[in-house]
């Protein structure tokens, strides 16, 4: 150090006897330099003195007094796990419950019944409690669950309501790459099976999820959960989803029609909803087909102009396609009979009903898979099953074999709506293929 200071000095002499202006230029730089290095010096990690001075300081902090009157009507709420082994009334006064009283109601068996279950080890208890210890609600959180039991004093008794949770709704967004299937790649990427099963759904029009998927299949969805005070309760609707399969992109957007009836369409507005069911029972057996057969009751050969699906007696009846009732009652041999009318071609019937959905007459409108009767065995029948009819022009075709049209699609003026309300989901879905935001091994 003491060296560079010699050799600054030495050039700052010269440089005076030659020019004094450049003398003062130089000396500024020349005395930062060393100003610079003698600060760098200074700080150097592992220097003996410390350019800092430090000093404890010790001070007693006071807590502000509170007071809370006996009489105050905030109540103190905590919340807990039930533990295992311990009964109602010890979880309540564990939680701040300390009425005798109320202690005792809440052991009683006739309280424990009316829980129906709901209190067990692992659910969460939230109690309110009043200033003098005494319960003024308790609640215990059940997973999935949209109602929960609320235990409250009335009349000085210990009572329990069902009442429905205040439910709030997020988006949600995820994105995943199939290696297996489409089952363990949701898992992995933490989504429940209830959204495979709605993807499998929605696309199953264009896309068999049992032998189409291929390794590298992408999916981008966005969708609805539900919470309650930050947990969540339940996976809600899908609201938009791309599924690539084999390098050719899929879409599908839920809409609200204008008669607030929902759907699901591609982006240039194609329904992905079957014009028709192939069966209005959703698990059944074919019993007799389209042909000619030995009537089992009339005892003669005679054109079979349906089908019939045999199933347990009040098995739910669905309307195969959108429509409206054109007849229901008593008509003959069908017992009690529907038919329902879906445009100008098309009408489905069902027969030998037990009887019919509540309300259910000529003019309503019906969705499809929306049940509408039930499985009975009413006119000429020998045993419960359905008989059903698929008719174009009024003249009968074989429901298992006649080709079924597709769902209509959304008409100029839809579209323009559905163009409309797509808009943030499309720019969703096309965040999540660039940012690529949950990659599957």
């Amino acid at each position: 150090m003491r060296e560079e200071k010699t050799s600054i000095l030495a050039h700052l002499k010269k440089l005076r006897e030659t020019d004094p202006a450049r003398l003062w230029r130089m000396a500024s730089v020349a005395i930062g330099s060393a100003v610079g290095m003698a600060a760098a010096i200074a700080v150097v990690p592992g220097a003996s003195e410390s350019p800092f001075s430090t000093e404890t300081v010790v001070q007693q902090l006071g807590t502000p007094p509170i007071s809370i009157s006996r009489h105050d009507e905030h109540p103190f709420i905590r919340e807990d796990r039930v533990r295992s082994g311990e009964s109602l009334g010890t979880a309540l006064r564990r939680l701040g419950v300390s009425d005798s009283a109320q202690i005792s109601q809440a052991n009683t068996q006739k309280l424990l019944k009316q829980l129906a279950g709901a209190f067990r080890p692992g659910a969460t208890l939230t109690v309110a409690s009043n200033a003098e210890g005494r319960l003024v609600t308790a609640t215990l959180a059940q997973p999935g669950a949209e109602t929960t039991p609320v235990i409250e004093p009335r009349n000085g008794q210990l009572e329990v309501t069902q009442k429905p949770l205040e439910l709030e709704s997020r988006v949600h967004m995820q994105s995943g790459t199939i290696q297996s299937s489409i089952f363990s790649a949701l898992d992995i990427a933490g989504l429940p099976d209830s959204v495979a099963e709605a993807l499998s759904d929605i696309f199953g029009d264009a896309i068999d999820f049992h032998a189409d998927l291929r390794r590298g299949d992408r999916f981008n969805v966005v969708y609805e959960v539900f919470y309650h005070r930050g947990r969540a309760i339940r996976t809600g609707r899908i609201l938009a989803a791309e599924f690539i399969n084999r390098g050719v992109r899929h879409s599908a957007y839920l809409f609200r029609g204008a008669d607030g009836h929902e759907d699901y369409y591609s982006q240039d507005g194609r329904s992905h909803k079957a014009g028709f069911l192939r069966s209005p029972l959703e698990f059944s057996r074919v019993s007799s087909g389209f042909s000619m057969r030995l009537h089992p009751v009339l005892g003669v050969w005679r054109e079979h102009k349906g089908v019939d699906y045999s199933a347990p007696h009040g098995t739910a009846v669905k309307a195969t396609s959108d429509g409206i009732v054109e007849f229901v009652g008593q008509q003959n041999g069908y017992g009690n009979f529907i038919v329902l009318r879906h445009g100008e071609k098309y009408t489905t019937g069902y027969g030998h009903l037990s009887g019919f959905a509540g309300g259910l007459k000529p003019g309503n409108k019906v969705r499809q898979g929306e049940i509408i009767g039930f499985v009975g065995s009413t006119g000429w029948s020998t045993g419960p099953h359905l008989h059903y009819e698929f008719r174009i022009n009024d003249v009968h075709q074989d429901p298992l074999t006649v080709s079924l049209p597709n769902a209509a699609a959304l008409t100029k003026a839809e579209l323009r709506s559905f163009e409309t309300q797509i808009a943030p989901l499309t720019a969703q879905l096309a965040h999540l293929e660039q940012s690529k935001t949950v990659f599957l091994d």
